[in-house]
C-alpha cells in the first residue's frame, strides 16, 4: 500500500519573510498616516537636536546662551504641532474655504515687505517684522503651502478642463504673481523652489507639456536675469565652477561642508564634536546643517536622513495616488514635490552638486516660518491620510464605537 506522507515545507528565505512583513504593514488602512507622522517625528527630533549642536557655539558668542537657537527652535516646533493638530482634523471642504482668504493674505505679507515693516537679511528684503524680533515671519515660506493650497482648489474646479490651456490662465496668473514678489524680493533660492514646485504639479495633474514648457521658460528668463544682474549670485556661479578659486571668500563655506562631510567618515566624530560649527561654518544650523550631520553622525547619519525624506515624500505621493479626492490628491501631490524638491536643492548645495541657493532643510535646519510652514503643510498631509477610503472607514468605526462607550457610560450614570 502507498505510504501517506506529509507535504514537504519549503522554507522561505528571511528576505522574503522580511518583504511579506512589509507589504503586509503597507496594506494596512492607516498605514499612510503612521509613515507621516513617524517620518516627521523623526525628522523634527533630529532637527532640534542638531541645530543645539550646530549653533551652540555661535549663539554663546553672539548671546552668551548656547541654547538660544535651540529654544527658539523648540517654541515654533510647539507652535506647529498645534497648527498641524488643528489642519489634520478640518475636512476637505473646510480647507477649501480658506484658500482665497489663505490666498489673499500671503499676497498683502509679500507686498508688506516693500514697506517699511519689510526687513533686508543677506541682501534679501523678505522678512516682514511686527514689532520685537519674535514677529519676524518670512512670507515667501508660507506662499510655498499657500501656492499648493489655493493651486489644488483650483485644480479640483478644472480637473476636467485641464487640457485646454486657457482654463488655467487664472491659476499662471496668481501662481506667477507669487514667484514674481518673491523674485522682487532678490530670493531666488525660494523663487527656484516654488517654480519647480509649480511645474511639477501641473505635470502630475496632467496639464499640457507645451504649457508647462513656456511657464519654465519664462520663469527661467526671469530667474537668469536676476542672477545675471546680480554680482553675488555671478560669483557663486563662478565659484561653483571654479572650486580651488577664492577659498576664502565665495569658495570657503561650500569648501568647509565638504571637509565636514569628509571627516565625519562612516559613523562620524560624535554628536556635538564637530569642529567646522567653530566659527568656520558660520550657516551651520541653518542652510548647511546636514554638513554638521555628516560630520558628527557620519555617512550612516546622512543616509538616515535622507532615507527619511525619501519615505516622507513617497508617502506624500502614495496618499496622492491612494485618494478618491481631487482636493486631497493635489495637496498630497503638492506638498510631496515641496518637500521633494526643496531637500534635493539643499543637499546638492551642500555636497556641492549646486552651486548656493540659499534654501534650508525642511524640519531640520534652524528657521521659525520655515518650520510653521512645513508643519502646518504636515497637518494638511495627515488630514488627506484620514480621507483614504480605507483610512476613512477605520476611523468612522472607530468614531462610532467611542460614541457608543460614551453614550453607554452616560446612560448608566442616568
Amino acid at each position: 500500500m502507498p505510504v501517506l506522507t506529509s507535504p514537504r515545507t519549503v522554507p522561505t528565505s528571511s528576505g522574503a519573510h522580511a518583504k511579506g512583513l512589509i507589504r503586509h504593514a503597507l496594506d494596512t488602512p492607516l498605514a499612510s498616516l503612521y509613515l507621516v507622522l513617524t517620518t516627521t517625528g523623526l525628522l523634527t527630533g533630529l532637527g532640534v537636536i542638531m541645530v543645539l549642536s550646530a549653533s551652540s557655539v555661535y549663539a554663546e558668542v553672539v548671546y552668551s546662551d548656547p541654547y538660544y537657537y535651540a529654544k527658539r527652535q523648540m517654541v515654533f516646533l510647539a507652535i506647529g504641532l498645534g497648527l498641524t493638530w488643528i489642519l489634520a482634523r478640518l475636512s476637505p471642504r473646510t480647507l477649501r474655504s480658506i484658500c482665497w482668504p489663505a490666498m489673499v493674505g500671503t499676497i498683502i505679507l509679500l507686498v508688506l515687505t516693500f514697506t517699511p515693516l519689510g526687513v533686508t537679511v543677506n541682501g534679501n528684503r523678505n522678512w516682514v517684522q511686527f514689532g520685537f524680533a519674535w514677529t519676524r515671519l518670512q512670507p515667501s515660506e508660507f506662499a510655498k503651502l499657500t501656492i499648493l493650497l489655493w493651486g489644488a482648489d483650483q485644480l479640483t474646479r478644472k480637473e476636467k478642463l485641464l487640457g485646454r490651456p486657457k482654463e488655467l490662465v487664472p491659476y499662471l496668473a496668481f501662481a506667477g504673481m507669487i514667484v514674481g514678489l518673491v523674485l522682487l524680493q532678490g530670493d531666488v533660492g525660494t523663487a527656484i523652489v516654488l517654480a519647480l514646485m509649480i511645474s511639477l504639479v501641473l505635470f502630475l495633474a496632467g496639464a499640457p507639456l507645451r504649457l508647462l514648457l513656456g511657464g519654465a521658460g519664462v520663469a527661467g528668463v526671469l530667474i537668469a536675469g536676476m542672477t545675471v544682474f546680480s554680482p553675488n549670485r555671478m560669483n557663486r556661479i563662478v565659484g561653483f565652477l571654479h572650486p580651488t578659486t577664492d577659498t576664502q571668500g565665495i569658495n570657503d563655506q561650500p569648501i568647509r561642508a565638504i571637509f565636514a562631510l569628509a571627516s565625519g567618515g562612516w559613523w562620524g566624530v560624535g554628536l556635538g564634536n564637530s569642529r567646522q560649527k567653530w566659527g568656520m561654518l558660520v550657516e551651520a544650523h541653518s542652510d548647511y546643517v546636514l554638513a554638521v550631520i555628516g560630520e558628527e553622525l557620519g555617512l550612516v547619519g546622512t543616509i538616515v536622513v535622507i532615507g527619511l525624506f525619501a519615505v516622507l515624500v513617497a508617502t506624500a505621493f502614495r496618499i496622492a495616488a491612494r485618494s478618491d479626492d481631487s482636493f486631497c490628491r493635489h495637496v498630497s501631490a503638492g506638498i510631496g514635490a515641496w518637500f521633494l524638491i526643496q531637500a534635493a536643492l539643499n543637499m546638492a548645495v551642500v555636497l556641492r552638486l549646486l552651486p548656493v541657493v540659499g534654501v534650508t532643510l525642511p524640519f531640520v535646519s534652524y528657521g521659525g516660518s520655515s518650520m510653521l510652514a512645513t508643519m502646518a503643510a504636515v497637518g494638511l498631509l495627515v488630514s488627506c491620510a484620514r480621507q483614504e477610503p480605507a483610512a476613512r472607514k477605520v476611523l468612522a468605526r472607530r468614531r462610532s464605537a467611542t460614541e457608543a462607550r460614551v453614550t453607554a457610560v452616560v446612560d448608566g450614570r442616568g
